[in-house]
């Protein structure tokens, strides 16, 4: 014979709860440590943008230098 009491359903109710519970908080902790990462890496590839930019600008800077060199040389 199965314990089917009121009492004994609850029981089972707050177990299963407590189960799923315990899974979200590990699905939390999960996506926490997946958002740290993801942050890290996004500020890792803001950096490496600028850094990437700021190279493009010098060469840019110096193909002109370069343009203007040449243009002087035929007129001169």
């Amino acid at each position: 014979m199965t314990d089917t009491s009121p009492q004994h359903e609850f029981e089972i109710e707050l177990k299963r709860l407590e189960s799923r519970l315990d899974d979200l908080v590990d699905i939390c902790s999960q996506l926490k440590e997946e958002n740290r990462s993801l942050k890290q890496r996004q500020d890792a590839l803001t950096a490496d943008r600028a850094s990437l930019l700021q190279k493009n600008e010098q060469v840019r800077a110096r193909v002109e230098a370069m343009i203007s060199r040449l243009k002087a040389m035929e007129n001169g």
